[in-house]
């Protein structure tokens, strides 16, 4: 069962600013943006360093919205989610060891810069297996098999949203070679996919303080907060994950929690949101195009008429 119920009050508010979205940019197609909208209603069960028991956490109802919340997407670096929680889940399970500086520095450059270099390594320990040179028949479905490890443990979780997506893929600047262009497959069938479904559940699990643990939940919070101070933002625009992506449409007091993702192709947001005096929320956005993904305005705009919305509840 999917993890939030439908709600008239924010059918009605999400339906008016996607059509706001649509109004403002006239070329963004109907099928070129995907959201989900989460709100934590008194009393919050979130950030609350895991208070609430993974039971008492999964049975607090919560209401959302969502838009072409189950279409397969390419996440780009939202992905980088998906590996923090399993190489956290591997950690705390003795899957891996923890035997020097080098991969809490890599799941820092991870989330805090979206690395992909950082990404490599992460995935190379999850899965035991390493890029290079194409493998022949034999090596290449161990390999193959290895690195689906990631994919096996998120359908061990038997939740509805995460039944689709794909999550075994390395994230590239110029893109894959050798055995990792062909385990793309011919037409890059394999790529990795997710929806803003899964992913805001993945993030409500974070923010709930249940994923893997409430200490390591709350690791992976710290990770995710950005300031949105200007005199903090990355002077390198490629590092920059406020201006241009929802915390770019918010006031300056308050508090977010995210990680963005963008390529030629697309650019998306995930964010967890707290304003001054108001309901928190979980807020996923996609939007696909070439045009659109060189956007720095269009998730701003959503992150505002969001916020905008939250203050009439």
């Amino acid at each position: 069962m999917i993890f939030f119920s439908k709600d008239e009050q924010l059918e009605n508010l999400g339906n008016g600013i996607l059509e706001a979205t649509w109004k403002a940019f006239p070329t963004l197609a109907r099928n070129q943006i995907a959201l989900t909208w989460i709100v934590y209603d008194p009393p919050v069960p979130v950030n609350t360093g895991g208070a609430l028991t993974p039971n008492a956490f999964w049975n607090h109802p919560v209401r959302g919205f969502n838009y072409r919340g189950v279409e397969r997407i390419y996440p780009a670096s939202l992905v980088k989610l998906f590996y923090l929680v399993a190489v956290n889940e591997w950690l705390d399970k003795g899957m891996i060891q923890q035997t020097s500086k080098e991969l809490e520095r890599a799941m820092q450059d991870m989330i805090v810069d979206s690395s992909n270099d950082a990404t490599s390594l992460v995935i190379d320990i999850l899965s035991g297996t390493t890029s290079g040179p194409e493998l022949p028949n034999g090596p290449f479905e161990t390999w193959k098999y290895q690195r689906n490890i990631v994919n096996r443990y998120y359908q061990s979780l038997g939740w509805e949203e995460i039944q689709t997506i794909n999550v075994c893929q390395k994230t590239w600047c110029d893109g894959p070679y050798g055995r990792e262009r062909a385990f793309y497959g011919e037409m890059l069938e394999n790529r990795n996919m997710l929806t803003t479904n899964a992913i805001a559940r993945l993030l409500h699990s974070i923010i709930g303080g249940v994923t893997v643990s409430s200490e390591r939940s709350q690791a992976m919070m710290a990770l995710l907060k950005r300031s949105l101070n200007p005199d903090d933002l990355p002077t390198d625009v490629e590092e920059d994950q406020v201006t241009g992506f929802l915390g770019g449409g918010l006031p300056q007091n308050a508090q977010i929690w995210s990680k963005a993702g963008w390529t030629s192709q697309v650019r998306h947001d995930a964010a967890y949101i707290e304003l001054l005096d108001h309901r928190p929320y979980l807020l996923v956005v996609f939007t696909e195009g070439k045009a659109h993904a060189k956007s720095r305005a269009i998730l701003p705009l959503v992150s505002q008429l969001v916020a905008e919305a939250i203050a009439t509840l």
